[in-house]
Order: structure tokens, then C-alpha cells, then sequence
């Protein structure tokens, strides 16, 4: 996707990514091993996505209808800063953290999937939703990645971010030198 004027001035000013799980970290399905705990797949390249926004100073938020042990473990793992989970009712939580940030909804990128999903992507600056996001979502979105939820698609969207703001190469820089 290339940025238009419009988009480019509204991408500028966003430092808070939130987002839902089930749909756009996870392709949606959730298994069950008899009686054992569900497990959730998440892809790599989405986690290294969400650890190279961190390291370009923004904020990464998981908000979920649904409560898992496996998302807490994934949220852990990456350094998410806010994790909420078992909230149908999404958009007080994500006002709440922009919030509390002293941010503007203008600041805020969301990206979900499904129908709990519409109110926070009205209330955001920058709405997104992956391939296979429902029609109502689609409508409500500025963005549609060419990922399907839980492959690739939060990595698309922080690429798209950091490009368009001019900031990709400095981060992957400053990664790649991580590692050394």
C-alpha cells in the first residue's frame, strides 16, 4: 500500500498500536486439546514486528474479548505494554490506555477483525484490519493488509508505520546492531 498525502499526515503523529488477538494475531482459530488448556499460533514475523515498534519508541497494546493463558504468555514474551483480556466491550479499555498516556484517539492506530472491533476502529486516527476481516470492519478501516490475521499482518502494518514516517531504516539499523 502507498501512502497518500492524507494518509502520511495522519500516520505521522501515531505512537500507540492496539489491537485485538483472535483474528489478526492469531488466524482465529482456537483448539482445544481435550480437557487441556486451548493453544493459540502466533507468527514470528508479527512478534518481531511489534518488538521493532517498541524499539522505535511507540506503545503496543493487545485488547481481547477473550481470556487465554497462551496471550498472556505471548504478551510477556514480546513486552507488550498493555494486556487486556475478557473485555467484549473494548473501547473504554482503549480509551482508557490512550488516555492515560495523554495521548489523542488521533495518536492511535487499532487493528481488528470482527464485529467488538468497530467501535475503537470509529474512535481511532488510524483504523486497520487484516485480509480476511469481516465486511462491517473493512468498511470502518483506513488500512487493509494484504496478511490474513496471524500471518504477518501487525509486521505489514508496522513496516507500512515506520516507512511512512520515515523511520524504517533507523530501526532496523539499531535491531540488526542489537544483535551483534
Amino acid at each position: 500500500m502507498e501512502p497518500n498525502q492524507r494518509d502520511i499526515a495522519d500516520v505521522l503523529g501515531i505512537s500507540l498500536i492496539l489491537s485485538d488477538v483472535d483474528g489478526v494475531l492469531t488466524d482465529g482459530g482456537i483448539r482445544y486439546a481435550g480437557d487441556g488448556p486451548e493453544s493459540k499460533e502466533f507468527h514470528v514475523r508479527d512478534g518481531l514486528g511489534i518488538k521493532l515498534w517498541r524499539l522505535a519508541g511507540g506503545q503496543f497494546g493487545i485488547i481481547t474479548a477473550r481470556s487465554s493463558p497462551a496471550v498472556e504468555r505471548r504478551a510477556k514474551e514480546l513486552g507488550v505494554d498493555y494486556l487486556v483480556q475478557g473485555q467484549e466491550s473494548k473501547l473504554a479499555q482503549a480509551k482508557a490506555i490512550w488516555r492515560g498516556l495523554g495521548l489523542d484517539s488521533s495518536q492511535v492506530c487499532y487493528v481488528g477483525d470482527d464485529l467488538t472491533d468497530v467501535p475503537v476502529l470509529q474512535a481511532v486516527g488510524w483504523p486497520v484490519t487484516v485480509a480476511d476481516g469481516v465486511a462491517e470492519v473493512k468498511s470502518s478501516a483506513r488500512m487493509i493488509t494484504q496478511a490474513v490475521g496471524g500471518r504477518g499482518a501487525i509486521r505489514e502494518l508496522v513496516e507500512y508505520l515506520l516507512q511512512t514516517q520515515g523511520r524504517w531504516d533507523e530501526v532496523v539499523t539499531a535491531y540488526l546492531k542489537s544483535l551483534e
